[in-house]
């Protein structure tokens, strides 16, 4: 920078020539230099003003901006209790198909002791002991006094006990956050639920996990954090389901049964509405299973699934509708059935010992329940499509349901299918299956004919499966079935106003050492309603019923599951929304 003289000489020389003040050059130049540097000055200030305004600008612009995409997110709970922890214990609800909640998550927490820290262990142990009456006070004692740094007293504490432990005052007992499962129904579709129990865990947090029915089947969905909690929707309607379990719970103790199953499925779609098993248990105090006797008398035993069973005489329609398909027999076809059928060394006899004559047609065979003249139909069909039409109705293979105990209930099938396994299948002996096979199998057979898949989740549409018998013959089967409810062995299955069809089957209990047992039988009836237009299966099963209200006491099918069915439909039909038909009244005269 070149810097201007105050004092320039050829300026003060000019100005004492013309008589000039020469001072007044140097002011003038001194004022000059003090604006330009006041200037300068204020540029700079002005730039520095700019530089600090655009920080400004930009620091509340990411502010707000922060702001804004704050206010505009989902809030979401935190996935575990510490920044630092692993354990993932937030879990999803499971829903029924209305979205009413089956199983949540509930903060509570746990119970643990530092014995190093303890003041007085005697009197806590005491004091534990008066709150959990479930705990052993000497060892409790012997532990606190002990060596151990640590140890659990209850992985998980109400409120209220909370409370009373805090009261104690005891600065060795500490508590910690955790979530546990809570199913707000009880009882309520406690087979379908299954249970839950504590994986990974800390005092800070525990992994929350499945271990049976839906819950341990959909474990990896429920624990998920990519669904960010989007419940599991079941296809199970509660309302229904409390209905058909309450209704089950009253004929199981009227026929004096050991135990009780029902399945309420859609005929097209296959989801299942509603399924119970009695006895049942409380999943929210989820019992240990058995170690000794036999399993199934658990109530941790899902007999409408894992109880495999000789369903008796509601197999006979199945092979009614097969051999109609094949066009082997029509509904009015003459059928020998004069009684016993002898083959080899084995007689077939009808239930009882009747004789229902020399001849009745396919209708009446199954109305009147013949296993004679089923037999003779079998016989028809013969060994190979038997089987073949058997394993297209998935009554082979364990139900593809989705329940963690599915795949390990598989009919129990003969290891050699001959003439006479053939013969006794046909009318539900020789072979065992469950409740749920024989729904599915049902639904298939009677819906119009096509194949049905077993679910517990809600599906948005229906999608028909591979046809498994013409619409033809899915109706004479229905009607078939119609009639064995107005005049056959199921008479009281009748429900004014719904047109149920429907079948019986008795079948004599195995002992575990071979042969049967005489006054021991499992009944079933499976049913479709309304029979003109199916919109739902039910099977309902009970093991080892009697009827006592007569002189004899009766433990056929028509007098056990046949009236607990009837009710189940008089109760659920409504709630289903299923309009009930008016019949016309009779003429005046």
């Amino acid at each position: 920078m070149t810097r201007t003289p105050l004092r320039p000489l050829a300026r003060i020389l000019e100005a004492r020539q013309k008589g000039e003040n020469p001072d007044a050059i140097e002011r003038e130049n001194i004022r000059l230099r003090h604006e330009d540097m006041r200037d300068r000055a204020r540029s700079r200030a002005e730039g520095r003003l700019l530089v600090l305004a655009l920080f400004f600008f930009c620091a509340f612009a990411v502010v707000g901006g922060r702001m804004g995409l704050m206010a505009a997110t989902e809030p979401a709970e935190p996935r575990a209790a510490t920044s630092t922890s692993r354990i993932v214990a937030q879990r999803a609800d499971i829903v029924d198909r209305q979205g009413r909640i089956l199983a949540t998550n509930l903060r509570t927490h746990s119970l643990y002791a530092q014995p190093p820290h303890m003041v007085d262990p005697e009197r806590a142990a005491r004091e534990l002991v008066g709150i959990f009456p479930d705990l052993d006070e000497n060892r409790l004692i012997k532990d606190f006094t002990g060596s151990r740094k640590f140890l659990w007293i209850k992985k998980k504490l109400s409120p209220e006990q909370q409370q009373l432990v805090h009261d104690i005052g005891e600065p060795g007992l500490l508590f910690g956050p955790r979530e546990m499962r809570l199913y707000p129904n009880g009882k309520l579709a406690a087979h379908i639920l299954g249970g839950y129990g504590f994986g990974l865990e800390s005092v800070y947090a525990a992994e929350v996990i499945g271990t049976a029915g839906v819950e341990k089947a959909f474990d990896d969905f429920l624990r998920d954090p990519a669904e960010q909690g989007r419940p599991l929707e079941l296809s199970i309607d509660l309302t229904v389901q409390a209905a058909v379990e309450r209704v089950l719970y009253g004929g199981m103790r009227l026929m004096n049964a050991k135990g009780a199953a029902a399945v309420l499925m859609d005929a097209h779609s296959g989801e299942i509405v509603a399924m119970a098993s009695l006895p049942d248990f409380d999943p929210n105090d989820r019992p240990v299973p058995l170690t000794e006797g036999d399993q199934a008398d658990s109530p941790l035993f899902n007999r409408a699934v894992q109880g495999v069973y000789e369903l008796g005489s509601t197999f006979k329609i199945l092979t009614a509708a097969q051999a109609m398909e094949l066009r082997l027999v029509n509904a009015f076809t003459e059928i020998d059935t004069n009684a016993p059928l002898v083959w080899g060394k084995y007689k077939i006899r009808e239930w009882g010992n009747h004789n229902y004559g020399p001849r009745l047609s396919v209708m009446d065979v199954v109305v009147k329940s013949s296993n004679v003249g089923t037999a003779n139909i079998a016989m028809m069909i013969g060994q190979k499509r038997q089987r073949e039409f058997f394993t297209e109705l998935g009554l082979f293979d364990p139900t593809p349901v989705e329940l963690v105990e599915a795949p390990g209930a598989k009919p129990l099938i003969p290891k050699r299918w001959s003439e006479i396994v053939t013969i006794t299948t046909s009318y539900g002996h020789g072979m065992s299956a469950s409740p749920l096979h024989l729904a599915t199998a049902y639904a298939s057979v009677l819906n119009g004919g096509t194949r049905v898949m077993p679910t517990l989740l809600k599906r948005q549409a229906v999608t028909p499966g591979e046809r498994v018998v013409s619409e033809e013959v899915s109706t004479i089967a229905r009607n078939m079935l119609r009639q064995v409810v107005t005049r056959g062995t199921a008479t009281f299955g009748e429900v004014p106003g719904y047109l149920v069809a429907g079948k019986t089957g008795t079948a004599e209990k195995p002992k575990p050492g071979g042969g049967y047992y005489n006054e021991k039988v499992i009944t079933t009836f499976a049913s479709v309603f309304p029979a003109d237009d199916p919109k739902y299966v039910l099977v309902v099963t009970l093991d080892e019923p009697v009827e006592t209200s007569g002189s004899k006491p009766r433990r056929t099918a028509g007098w056990t599951a046949v009236p607990v069915a009837a009710e189940v439909i008089r109760r659920t039909a409504p709630l289903l929304g299923l309009r009930p038909a008016i019949e016309p009244g009779a003429k005046d005269g």
